[in-house]
């Protein structure tokens, strides 16, 4: 008996008007107005700093090191002396070669004048020019092996941690010491082989790294790759970064975000207004009521918002919560909700 009261119950909510799953009391959701507004178009990327010379100074001929002449860490002008190696026997050989091509360059004149005179042949006049020359030669090659002996800055730039001292026996090739050019510094990132029309030298970007929480660090790009990354689908870019302050140091881990530059009038809704259906993005649009479901292809995305490329239209109602509630064709009332309209 009591089966059959509820069963009479159910049947007679069913037949009033406004009950039932499609008229039944309207679902409150939250909602926005779509809008359109300008938007700065941006992409974020991960890169790593480099410095903008740097390089690895090594002895080219081996001696025992006589002088240092830097301090580790300091700044060093192009020419600064930083190590002495000793030359003693190289020094003799540029005296030797020097009093050679002056001896020469005596003969030589001498050869001259008497030739002008048609004393002595061509012949003897060529040959005093060649022994000249072989010594003239020899003269300058024992200075450059001479000037080897100075290990000089070759920028300007910082001095590095030493990594020989004085007294100690540098071989050919060994390390001695690091010189870094800190200001500017270079950023190395890579983006997407899709945005390679948009992305052109001049263009700014802006560096964070955890280093300095809270700060950031502006620059321009200067250059792109001629050819993309084929295993990654992506374009290698480079920017230039001022670092006047020194705050910043080559091998850093960076996060760079690059301006791509403005759009006048972008459709842009709440990002809570996206509900994903499989591979699909769609939106909830309130039309006269009612929940209508759409899928939208969505462009730059921003914190808090997205771009809408195609599926809405300025000044239509998206549903911004509440969407797990709803289906196609669903009564629908707005109990207010979130805006895009704010920058």
């Amino acid at each position: 008996m009591r089966v059959l009261k509820f069963t009479i119950v159910l049947l007679l909510l069913a037949a009033v008007p406004g009950h039932g799953q499609d008229g039944g009391f309207p679902t409150s959701v939250e909602t926005t107005e779509v809008v359109a507004r300008s938007l700065d178009e941006s992409v974020r990327a991960v890169g790593t700093l480099i410095a903008d010379a740097s390089a690895t100074l090594r002895a080219e001929i081996a001696g025992q090191v006589v002088g240092i002449h830097f301090e580790e860490g300091k700044a060093l002008k192009k020419g600064d002396p930083l190590y002495s190696i000793e030359a003693t026997v190289l020094e003799a050989q540029v005296n030797e070669a020097r009093a050679n091509a002056a001896r020469s360059e005596a003969a030589l004149k001498r050869a001259e004048e008497l030739y002008n005179k048609k004393l002595i042949s061509a012949d003897d006049y060529d040959s005093a020019r060649a022994n000249y020359d072989v010594d003239a030669a020899r003269l300058r090659s024992s200075r450059a092996v001479l000037s080897k002996m100075a290990i000089r800055a070759p920028f300007d730039g910082f001095a590095g941690i030493r990594r020989i001292n004085i007294g100690d026996y540098a071989t050919v090739g060994q390390e001695l010491v690091d010189v870094v050019k800190l200001d500017p510094l270079r950023v190395n990132f890579s983006l997407p082989e899709t945005l390679l029309a948009k992305v052109r030298p001049g263009l700014r970007v802006a560096v964070t790294t955890d280093a300095y929480p809270g700060e950031s660090f502006e620059g321009t790009i200067t250059a792109i790759a001629p050819k993309a990354d084929v295993a990654g689908h992506s374009i290698e870019v480079r920017a230039s970064l001022p670092n006047r302050a020194l705050q910043l140091r080559p091998g850093l881990f960076v996060r760079v975000n690059v301006s791509l530059g403005g759009r006048e009038n972008a459709i842009v809704i709440p990002e809570e207004a996206i509900w994903p259906v499989g591979q699909e993005k769609t939106v909830y649009v309130v039309v006269d009521g009612k929940a209508e479901q759409r899928v939208v292809r969505i462009g730059t995305r921003q914190p808090g918002v997205v771009e809408i490329l195609s599926g809405l239209e300025e000044g239509e109602v998206v549903v911004t919560a509440g969407q797990m509630k709803l289906h196609e064709g669903a009564a629908v009332q707005s109990v207010g909700g979130s805006s895009a309209a704010t920058d």
